[in-house]
């Protein structure tokens, strides 16, 4: 039975199923074999896409009705039928329909939720980019519910990141956010950090073609191998940032030395940009790790990586890390004054090297009318060094580093030796959390914002 008849029959079995009173109709329904007639519908070819819809929403009527309904389907090997349609199925409408099954099928229904956990993760490495995206999706929910995680998922998280679409690289870097939480979290970073240098049976068959066909290297970009490193460069950046920890810890598995390998990458240039990002972002937040990159760099290769360059006129975003200390830690008035009079206060904090003049117009007059950091501001001027040269910060080329280097520079960055996991055993991180905003050369800056901040909170 094909075609607007079935069509028909599955949307009035849903009418009744649906309505107020519709116990009876579903007992009667589930005791003639309903539930296995849906999901049989499902694996029939020259079943229309519409007709395996209407059967995808009477089998949530069904879930919804409660836990052993739920059970129900699950034990009738619907949780096989339903990842398998999803899989195969080519409207995308539809596949959000099977969406919303599986995620009714994974609440409330504890005796199953683990097999519908465990189907989840068997469509990962499904060829329907969709089906990725949803799955993955579902995925964060049902690991929220389970807890515990399935030793599977890592690395079929990791190969989810080969895709060449970059909505199912977003929802695998969201899921990868997630599972650093849990159990698995160091199986996870050790596999991000291995992706970066792509093992040589990976890369090997390249060379060949690339000596003898010009056009190799277009269809080279698109190798899943590079795309996964790229992708692999990204989450570190993305997972670093939002945690310390994490990024301490991925230093001990020498992340450095694996991002400048990456950006030695020359067949992929997403490869080499995610690779400087990321690599910049450790630089910036550990001196250690600046002065082995600048090291192994050496000074050319590391201008081009990251200048100092004066900061524009008006910019009122990028502060420098005094600047940045002082908005954060003096306290704003409950009424704020009008701006200083003069300007006398701008001129103290220019000569104390504390502010530039562009960028005083984003300073809080209230934070800095403060008693307090007036009173310690007056006492300093005296003692303060002379004005000089504008205040200038790293700025930053890492994204556009890929199109500066030739080919030398290349191979520097691809057999670098960097192993900053021996310097952070040997000294260890620093002592506090400034030194991640100020790096070796800010000795006396950092020692004298630390003697401002305990003689503020005396006066207080």
């Amino acid at each position: 039975m094909t075609g607007l008849c079935l069509e028909k029959i599955l949307k009035s079995i849903g009418i009744f199923l649906s309505a107020v009173s519709s116990n009876r109709y579903l007992i009667e329904f589930l005791e003639v074999g309903g539930v296995l007639t849906l999901l049989e519908i499902l694996g029939l070819e020259k079943i229309k896409e519409e007709d395996k819809k209407e059967s995808i929403k009477l089998l949530q009527v069904i879930a919804n009705c409660g836990r052993k309904y739920k059970e129900l389907i699950c034990e009738s090997y619907g949780v096989r039928s339903i990842a398998e349609f999803l899989a195969k199925s080519k409207s995308e409408e539809t596949q959000e329909e099977v969406q919303v099954l599986l995620d009714s099928l994974v609440h409330g229904n504890p005796k199953y939720q683990n097999q519908v956990y465990k189907g989840l993760i068997a469509l990962l490495p499904s060829a329907s980019p969709k089906a990725q995206q949803l799955s993955l999706q579902t995925l964060r929910t049902a690991q929220s519910i389970m807890g515990a995680t399935h030793p599977s998922i890592v690395a079929c998280v990791l190969n989810v990141l080969r895709t060449m679409h970059l909505e199912v690289q977003y929802e695998a870097i969201e899921l990868i956010k997630d599972l650093v939480n849990y159990d698995v979290c160091t199986a996870l970073l050790k596999g991000l950090v291995a992706l970066l240098i792509p093992p040589v049976k990976e890369t090997s068959k390249l060379q060949p073609k690339i000596l003898s066909d010009s056009t190799v290297l277009q269809l080279t970009a698109h190798l899943p191998v590079f795309l996964q490193q790229a992708a692999a460069a990204k989450a570190i950046g993305v997972l670093a940032r939002g945690n310390n920890s994490l990024a301490e810890e991925m230093l001990h598995l020498r992340v450095v030395h694996s991002l400048m390998a990456a950006m030695g990458n020359t067949d992929h240039s997403n490869s080499q940009r995610q690779a400087s990002l990321t690599l910049e972002y450790f630089v910036q937040m550990f001196p250690v790790v600046e002065e082995h990159v600048r090291k192994s760099m050496g000074e050319e290769l590391y201008k081009l990586f990251l200048v100092s360059a004066p900061y524009p006129p008006g910019h009122k975003e990028q502060l420098a890390p005094t600047e940045w200390w002082l908005l954060h830690t003096v306290p704003p008035l409950v009424h704020p004054q009008p701006r200083w009079p003069g300007g006398q206060l701008q001129e103290e904090l220019s000569w104390l090297g504390l502010l530039h003049p562009a960028s005083f117009g984003s300073l809080s007059c209230s934070r800095l009318q403060h008693p307090s950091a007036q009173a310690q501001l007056q006492v300093q001027t005296a003692t303060a060094p002379q004005p000089g040269s504008p205040c200038s910060c790293p700025q930053s080329n890492a994204e556009d580093l890929y199109m500066k280097i030739d080919s030398i520079q290349a191979d520097i960055l691809a057999a670098n030796e960097v192993n900053v996991t021996r310097a952070l055993n040997l000294g260890g991180l620093s002592n506090s959390n400034m030194g991640f905003y100020l790096g070796p050369r800010d000795q006396e800056q950092r020692a004298y914002i630390t003697h401002f901040q305990e003689d503020v909170k005396g006066k207080e």
